[in-house]
């Protein structure tokens, strides 16, 4: 990963139109919509094999669509029960080293629950096995960035605060910074100021490189006093885009945007499109 990289747009998993498409349609739908980028969701399961990914590797390359992946949603590292632990170790794991095939750079992952554990005692127990898990995958010299993700509701590991510590005390640890899931655990968050603040937290607490390289996610968003609900498509919500926009351009952020909405491909080209005539 070079020092700074242009912010490219992309979609949360395979576009939605014209069919059904396989990953590797899906890359070259990417690139024949003018995108830049792909999460490849591996949120029910990583069902691809090793051959499979290699042909992913190759078209991605050849398309110039640049890769990264999300773990299945079924993680919980603060789990009282030692064999789920160790599941989501493994599905880390195996995500990661899919991901490495392809040539991916990152894994997005959601970490863990409170569990009614006090956050701080739960910090502690997420950065234990993520030092682990990332251990390991340098001992397999896998370098893919583990990036675990700011999270929506408030049962939820994944404050902003948690995930910028635990990336300052980790190598190998890096932010996914969901702008709609902290609108909906706040219900603020959600204008130009606010926007930029957290932008200038993300650069005092990991440096200017964390802003050149940033992965980002966005989407419209449901929320009630709990949080998070479901993500919607962004003008059926009242997630302010245009003005996150503005403050990524305005700090000249770069790396990557993963658009979540329900329409993943059309809002990721509505924010390009808003991103680039500002």
């Amino acid at each position: 990963m070079s020092n700074k990289e242009r912010l490219l747009f992309g979609t949360a998993g395979i576009p939605r139109w014209p069919r059904e498409l396989s990953t590797q349609d899906g890359i070259e739908r990417i690139h024949e919509l003018g995108l830049g980028c792909m999460e490849v969701e591996f949120v029910r399961g990583v069902d691809m094999s090793p051959e499979t990914a290699q042909a992913v590797g190759e078209t991605a390359a050849a398309q110039g669509i640049k890769l990264s992946a999300h773990a299945p949603y079924f993680l919980n590292l603060n789990s009282q029960d030692p064999k789920k632990v160790a599941a989501s170790h493994q599905r880390i794991l195996r995500t990661a080293r899919i991901t490495s095939i392809f040539g991916g750079d990152c894994v997005v992952f959601h970490p863990a629950f409170y569990m009614n554990n006090e956050p701080s005692e739960v910090y502690d127990t997420v950065k234990n096995h993520l030092e682990h898990i990332a251990a390991q995958l340098w001992e397999e010299g896998n370098w893919v960035l583990l990036r675990p993700e700011v999270m929506g509701k408030a049962s939820a590991f994944g404050t902003i605060d948690e995930i910028l510590e635990l990336s300052a005390e980790l190598d190998g640890v890096a932010p996914a910074i969901d702008f709609a899931h902290w609108h909906a655990r706040t219900g603020k968050a959600n204008s130009y100021n606010e926007f930029m603040k957290i932008l200038k937290r993300i650069e005092a607490k990991l440096g200017r490189y964390a802003l050149d390289t940033m992965h980002i996610h966005v989407s419209g968003i449901d929320y009630g006093p709990r949080g998070e609900r479901k993500h919607l498509i962004l003008e059926d919500s009242d997630f302010n885009y245009f003005d996150l926009m503005r403050a990524l351009k305005d700090r000249d952020v770069g790396g990557r945007l993963i658009c979540e909405s329900p329409n993943r491909e059309e809002d990721a080209l509505l924010l390009q499109q808003v991103y680039f005539k500002l």
